[in-house]
């Protein structure tokens, strides 16, 4: 007999912001943490291919899911700690993350004000290593807590176990976030009390210059986020998309040195390992994709590195429309996309 939480046959269109048609052979949303260990326990069900969900928003739905699908919807946000350096807030993995963001902004507790309105959840923040305006969540996490959907336990992560790098933990690295061996609980975050913007990043340093401002406060910077988010970013309520849809590339110097001296307004980032990261929306638009369509899919008109869903797209539809803009990116510059959301 199958627990009350579970719902089979279930419709996933609603719940990926991309709006791509698929079902879960069995769903659960997961409100307490007893869900989660009663699951496991469960004869049939912990035999099950499992995908923990968040929010749908940075997810690519291949076709229907043979499995079960847990939707994190864990609640809870609070000062955990505090020293003479450092707020600990610690967040439930079923948080939206721009809520949780701005809640730590009105209480005081700044940092995260450069991620503020990406879309998501708390929980899975840290396994793409999110990332906007200079700024990572594996630059803030202190720790983080999960399930181990396999053997039943719960294990804390540090943020040098997270194993961070570019849009990626060892969530993606070891596969988990596909296998659905860890359902992440909760984050702790250490946010300074000796705060310093970090303004300095292209769009947000113009526009706080535009308004006069040198030595911005978190809200502010928070504010101008927001509002460079807004202007080139669609709402996936009312344009499905899943927001970046290929990762900046990360290029040797050699490469990059070569690129911008035959493009000098090719926006190119050095990093601290010596290589480059060159800005895809630029490639992506200067390959002739920006506005353009393919079927019922395009790249968005705004900022080419959103493909988006006009409407009644399926997976084939994304899939021929990224192999085309990342055909065309390589032909004119040689240069290898990799999409950035996770392929289920």
């Amino acid at each position: 007999m199958l627990p009350d939480c579970i719902v089979p046959k279930a419709n996933l269109a609603a719940r990926n912001t991309l709006g791509l048609p698929a079902r879960a052979e069995f769903f659960a949303s997961i409100e307490t943490r007893e869900q989660l260990a009663m699951l496991a326990r469960h004869p049939d069900l912990s035999r099950l291919h499992h995908f923990i969900l968040g929010e749908g928003s940075n997810l690519v739905l291949t076709g229907d899911f043979p499995g079960l699908v847990l939707k994190m919807e864990l609640k809870g946000r609070k000062l955990a700690d505090e020293d003479g350096d450092y707020h600990y807030v610690a967040a439930a993995a079923g948080e939206n993350w721009h809520a949780f963001t701005q809640w730590t902004l009105k209480n005081g507790y700044p940092g995260l004000e450069n991620l503020s309105l990406i879309p998501g959840t708390v929980g899975a923040a840290p396994v793409q290593n999110i990332g906007a305006y200079g700024v990572e969540v594996g630059d803030f996490l202190y720790e983080l807590e999960a399930f181990d959907c396999i053997s039943g336990e719960i294990r804390r992560f540090s943020a040098a176990e997270c194993q961070f790098a570019y849009r990626t933990s060892v969530f993606k690295q070891e596969g988990w976030h596909l296998l659905g061996r860890y359902a992440i609980l909760g984050v702790v975050f250490r946010l300074p009390k000796h705060w310093r913007p970090r303004a300095g990043y292209g769009d947000i340093e113009a526009r706080l210059q535009e308004r006069g401002i040198r030595t911005p406060t978190p809200q502010q910077v928070a504010e101008t986020v927001m509002g460079i988010r807004r202007e080139k970013l669609p709402d996936p309520v009312k344009l499905p998309n899943v927001g970046s849809f290929f990762q900046n590339p990360v290029v040797a110097q050699n490469l990059a040195a070569a690129l911008t001296s035959a493009y000098p307004d090719l926006p190119a980032y050095p990093q601290a390992d010596g290589n480059v990261k060159l800005a895809a929306g630029w490639l992506i638009e200067k390959a002739g994709w920006k506005g353009r369509n393919l079927g019922p899919v395009g790249m968005h008109e705004a900022q080419a590195l959103v493909l988006v869903n006009r409407g009644g797209a399926r997976f084939a539809d994304v899939q021929n429309l990224a192999r085309a803009v990342r055909e065309a990116v390589f032909a004119r510059f040689g240069i290898h996309l990799e999409p950035e959301p996770v392929f289920l």
